[in-house]
């Protein structure tokens, strides 16, 4: 079964939508939605709904994506939002367990750092998003991350204080924050990349 880019259909060759109004675009706004919902149970240590609305948020990010192929429904929209909102989730998701003490701080440190280094140098070098496709391993980091995270909470609901479930929970999480900055390193390289054969086409022309 494949996993990463389900729901391609080779018989058929999509084309970007200009519309906001898709399918997987409202999904990906819903899932964005259930992360203060998420927060608002873990700060009141309702584990066991905080553990169910994270697997959910964890979900619909494969969903949405395996929709938008299906359906032929790739967007313009759709290609920048769906990132924007997973970056803007795993930030807040890391800084509400190093905050309720659920993980260590290297987690959002490894998140956000890497993110704040992408962020300056898109605005220095293309003034905006330089709009590169999502790497394999940025889509394997983001899946490693949202398997860690439920693991944790999962061993703080009542019925479920299993030792291996923060041991794996944290090593996930691990392998994860290790994904992310490999994956940040390779989007700074495609950048640069990118930028210099703009220059380049701009010098010839």
């Amino acid at each position: 079964m494949r996993v990463i880019g389900a729901g391609t259909r080779p018989d058929r060759v999509d084309t970007e939508l200009d519309t906001f109004w898709t399918v997987p675009n409202l999904i990906t706004v819903l899932r964005f939605l259930g992360v203060p919902l998420f927060v608002w149970f873990t700060v009141h240590e309702e584990y066991g709904p905080a553990f169910m609305t994270l697997v959910a948020v964890g979900c619909t990010d494969w969903v949405d994506g395996y929709l938008a192929r299906r359906l032929g429904q790739v967007s313009r929209v759709g290609k920048w939002l769906d990132p924007v909102a997973d970056r803007l989730a795993l930030i807040i998701v890391a800084t509400t367990f190093v905050v309720q003490g659920i993980a260590p701080s290297w987690l959002v440190l490894a998140i956000v750092i890497p993110d704040a280094v992408l962020i300056l140098n898109a605005l220095l070098l293309f003034r905006g998003s330089p709009n590169l496709p999502v790497s394999t391993i940025g889509k394997i980091r983001t899946a490693l991350l949202l398997l860690g995270a439920p693991l944790l909470l999962l061993e703080l609901v009542p019925g479920f204080g299993y030792g291996w479930l923060s041991a794996a929970g944290t090593g996930l999480l691990l392998l994860g924050c290790v994904g992310h900055i490999l994956a940040a390193a390779g989007y700074l390289r495609a950048s640069w990349l990118k930028h210099g054969r703009e220059r380049t086409a701009a010098g010839n022309g």
